[in-house]
């Protein structure tokens, strides 16, 4: 079989391709998430008391993006990367593991009060969504939430559609299928659309999902 020539990929699928292989790099994936961070990390703050929080676990913590807002907590942050370990553990001091989200398990008196999934979940298919977040609602203590912000998939194919891809997601989805995951699993506290800007314009459009464990 003959390979696929470069102008026959696509230019599009072509950029999706060179941003996914870029952005497994430590250093680019840190300047391609330090724009947005603040913004994206924005509806969290609003509402909730971090310095309230006791035990956080940070799922998809990449290389320790939001490890600085739990400076009072006792925190621990997962990813698959272990590039990324590495480096937020050289950089942060704290509590890092390579680990698998859908396998990693905590002692039933080493539950978090506060899971953070961030801009993770839009990389995995249904079933793997479901089952992530099956294993973390069984690591909410009683009084727990978990909080996650995703992507939103546009209706029309504008930037922030194409972002979104670059991004490396595969699973972008629409605003009423994430709240179909979501609330068959969760009771749902705050489910909020927003959007991050630059330069005038909408880049992303965001949700973000604070919810209990349903008993």
């Amino acid at each position: 079989m003959k390979p696929k020539r470069i102008d026959a990929i696509g230019p599009e699928k072509l950029g999706v391709s060179l941003a996914a292989s870029m952005l497994e790099q430590t250093s680019v994936y840190r300047a391609w998430q330090l724009p947005f961070a603040n913004q994206k990390f924005a509806p969290v703050l609003a509402h909730n008391r971090l310095p309230s929080v006791r035990r956080v676990l940070d799922v998809a913590c990449g290389p320790g993006t939001n490890t600085g807002h739990f400076a009072n907590a006792d925190y621990l942050g997962i990813d698959f990367n272990e590039h990324y370990i590495r480096d937020a553990r050289r950089r942060f001091r704290r509590n890092f593991e390579v680990a698998d989200a859908r396998s990693y398990a905590a002692r039933s008196s080493d539950r978090f009060d506060f899971i953070l999934v961030n801009s993770f979940l839009h990389h995995l298919d249904t079933n793997d969504v479901r089952a992530v977040l099956l294993n973390l609602r069984s690591m909410l203590t009683p009084d727990g939430h978990i909080h996650i912000l995703e992507p939103e998939l546009p209706e029309r194919p504008l930037i922030a559609h194409l972002l979104a891809r670059w991004d490396r997601g595969k699973f972008v989805r629409p605003f009423e299928k994430w709240v179909e995951i979501f609330d068959d699993l969760f009771e749902r506290v705050v489910f909020e659309p927003y959007r991050l800007t630059g330069m005038g314009f909408t880049l992303w459009r965001m949700l973000y999902f604070k919810g209990r464990a349903r008993a």
